[in-house]
């Protein structure tokens, strides 16, 4: 039934938005340049790796060594506001599609934060990763990695479409209120380095 209520509103939302991802491309490639998609390897179900797709927001600068510059030095005006707006995320509707993601789920993080979850943790994995999910609608980028884990978890636990609908609503009022979108000091968020459970358990 999940699976179903994903496409029932994900296939219409797509060809409704079409345009307006043609606009945000357009406007990606003209300041940005190529490529107009931002494309990384995520775990999804189960941990098994998938392609997440999004707008690209940031410019490929690096240092006198060749790493990439922090993120809020190559986070771009344009790049800032299709976050805040959360136009850069509606590539995604196509991966809901393909089945690698949900509507509503925990956020695909990175694959390197794996090794890092506790027990519990892990468990966000049970089902698929989301567009949008609890603990985005409950503080997004502005909660402690383990208060995030934790709304996954109550996620996991009391999933229902009814449930989903309740997110989904939920996302509409964040996104209009553009709040969430960053931790303090930062672009986006600081990157997860493990638990203080897995640190005290040690």
């Amino acid at each position: 039934m999940k699976r179903l209520f994903d496409l029932v509103l994900s296939v219409p939302a797509a060809l409704l938005l079409l345009p307006v991802m043609a606009a945000v491309g357009l406007v990606v490639r003209l300041k940005l340049g190529s490529p107009v998609l931002f494309k990384q390897q995520r775990p999804g179900k189960y941990g098994n790796p998938f392609h997440v797709l999004k707008f690209r927001t940031m410019r490929d600068a690096v240092d006198r060594n060749g790493q990439p510059l922090p993120d809020e030095a190559r986070m771009t005006k344009v790049g800032h506001l299709l976050r805040k707006l959360s136009l850069d995320e509606l590539p995604q509707l196509f991966n809901v599609i393909r089945g690698d993601m949900s509507l509503v789920g925990p956020r695909p993080l990175l694959m390197e934060y794996l090794t890092l979850y506790t027990e519990e943790q892990a468990r966000r994995h049970d089902v698929r990763p989301g567009i949008t999910g609890w603990a985005q609608v409950n503080g997004r980028n502005t909660v402690s990695w383990e208060d995030k884990f934790k709304l996954d978890i109550e996620y996991v636990v009391k999933q229902s479409l009814g449930f989903d609908l309740r997110i989904l609503v939920k996302t509409v009022v964040k996104v209009l209120k553009r709040d969430g979108i960053s931790q303090q000091g930062q672009a986006t968020v600081h990157k997860f380095t493990g638990s203080r459970e897995m640190g005290n358990a040690s």
